[in-house]
């Protein structure tokens, strides 16, 4: 990893935040609302009086709902115009949260054994450099701390992903292929729940593929020992949406993982 790779990404969310911002607030990330957040959330371990640090919290709408939960919540995030959003609706209702411009795959600043748990969701796989990333976390963390995380599963969202489709257009097969390939990319997309008629820029999100083994192997490499891995269908009131119910019945679209600081 590089310091430029670093600001590349960093620039490409900066120039995603104030969209992003809007249309996550608006609700048009239904994805994060009627399944990867309600999935996480029944992932975790109660939350209440925890010290808590959320690698990549964006503009901090699922930090502040971890909050919510009782955890004493810290956020960072590698893009100025994303903690910006945060700050700012901290200042608007505070929680008690504090936001930091910085990036989870470098030293983050804050003293060894700082958390009592580092919380990450669908983020670290945006992320250049996961072994470092997983260093960071070990040393922020308590011994007897944990970590977990939710990120695309990596056996199912490959670079050569694509629907097999019927005559009638309903997907019936996940094509997955270049499973092993490796090399960085930037994915064009906006949310699919948006009004059709609304033009907008598409985000640009830097992507950087890897293997089940290499996201296994770099946690246990950092000291962690696994405890518990979660692969999680949509809800039947998700499924009411198609798009959900093929990634309750063809293909993981989620992969959670908690791991602990002996």
């Amino acid at each position: 990893m590089t310091d430029e790779m670093l600001q590349d990404v960093a620039a490409r969310w900066n120039g995603n935040a104030d969209q992003w911002t809007h249309d996550v607030r608006q609700g048009y990330d239904t994805y994060r609302e009627l399944f990867t957040f309600p999935a996480f959330v029944d992932f975790l371990p109660p939350l209440v009086g925890l010290d808590v640090i959320d690698f990549g919290c964006g503009e901090g709408t699922n930090t502040r709902r971890f909050a919510q939960m009782g955890a004493r919540m810290t956020g960072i995030d590698l893009s100025e115009r994303m903690i910006g959003h945060a700050r700012k609706a901290e200042e608007d209702h505070p929680l008690g949260i504090t936001y930091r411009v910085s990036s989870y795959s470098t030293d983050t600043g804050f003293p060894d054994a700082s958390f009592d748990a580092v919380i990450s969701t669908m983020a670290l796989m945006d992320g250049p450099d996961f072994d470092a990333t997983m260093r960071e976390a070990y040393r922020l963390l308590c011994p007897g701390g944990f970590l977990a995380f939710s990120i695309l599963h990596p056996c199912f969202i490959t670079p050569g992903l694509a629907w097999q489709r019927n005559e009638a257009g309903i997907a019936t097969a996940l094509c997955v292929s270049r499973y092993f390939d490796s090399s960085t990319f930037t994915e064009e997309w906006r949310f699919g729940s948006r009004p059709a008629d609304e033009i907008v820029q598409p985000f640009a999100v830097p992507r950087f593929p890897r293997t089940m083994s290499d996201y296994l192997n770099s946690i246990a490499a950092a000291g962690f020992r696994i405890g518990k891995i979660g692969e999680p269908q949509p809800s039947a009131q998700a499924c009411e949406d198609k798009r959900f119910a093929r990634w309750r019945d063809l293909a993981a679209f989620l992969l959670l993982v908690m791991a602990e600081r002996p």
